[in-house]
């Protein structure tokens, strides 16, 4: 049987994170992506499956808030990059102290970027843009998620991530975008940590924010 891809995405918590399930039907393999409060919805589009692995893209609160509620009802694997492991237990570190505190749990992989990660048919490689973020990665899609990339806090539709929080930077963020994301095809599709999909064709010509350079080069 050809491996087939579902990928469904769900918008949950105080700030609606986006989490995503990708599901390949012909091994019953799940990998999930990011873990937002409340995650009923993901765990039930889950239910008899196997899932392989949580790939977080960052640890702020809305990403990782549902985390330990995951880890327990899935026992599944959890990957970070290593400069927010120490985020995920810390709610000062997550930006969750001032509302209703995050203590994950720790991860069980820590990522440096550039790894390939392979679950059933599915395979991702891990690239590592930092801006939103100090250990914001990225996750595009192989195998039978080829054609995709888990963008996280980079890159929405029509904007881009933040970087007024502890450990942001623009210029960071745009070179990351830059470098790891617009040189991904067109027809890419991404989906962000927010708001709806896009594709990387539809924000090279249309989101206001690539028109900024890095430092020293202003707008096009």
């Amino acid at each position: 049987m050809e491996p087939t891809l579902r990928v469904l995405a769900f918008p949950l918590g105080p700030v609606q994170a986006n989490g995503y399930v990708l599901l390949d039907d012909a091994g019953k393999v799940a990998v999930l992506v990011d873990a937002p409060h409340d995650p009923d919805p993901m765990l039930e589009a889950v239910r008899g499956y196997r899932v392989a692995a949580v790939l977080l893209t960052h640890a702020h609160f809305d990403h990782i808030g549902g985390l330990q509620a995951i880890k327990e009802a899935t026992g599944a694997p959890v990957w970070i990059h290593r400069n927010e492991a120490s985020w995920l237990g810390d709610p000062q570190l997550n930006l969750s102290v001032w509302l209703e505190p995050v203590v994950a749990p720790p991860a069980d992989h820590l990522l440096e970027g550039g790894e390939r990660l392979a679950f059933g048919s599915m395979e991702f490689e891990v690239r590592f843009t930092p801006g939103h973020s100090p250990g914001h990665v990225v996750y595009v899609g192989r195998g039978a998620a080829e054609g995709l990339v888990l963008a996280g806090d980079t890159l929405f539709a029509g904007g881009i991530g933040r970087t007024d929080l502890p450990g942001g930077d623009l210029e960071t963020l745009l070179q990351s975008i830059h470098r790891e994301l617009m040189v991904l095809p067109d027809a890419t599709r991404v989906l962000p940590g927010h708001g709806p999909e896009t594709r990387i064709g539809t924000e090279r010509v249309a989101n206001p924010f690539l028109r900024l350079r890095s430092a020293g080069r202003g707008l096009d």
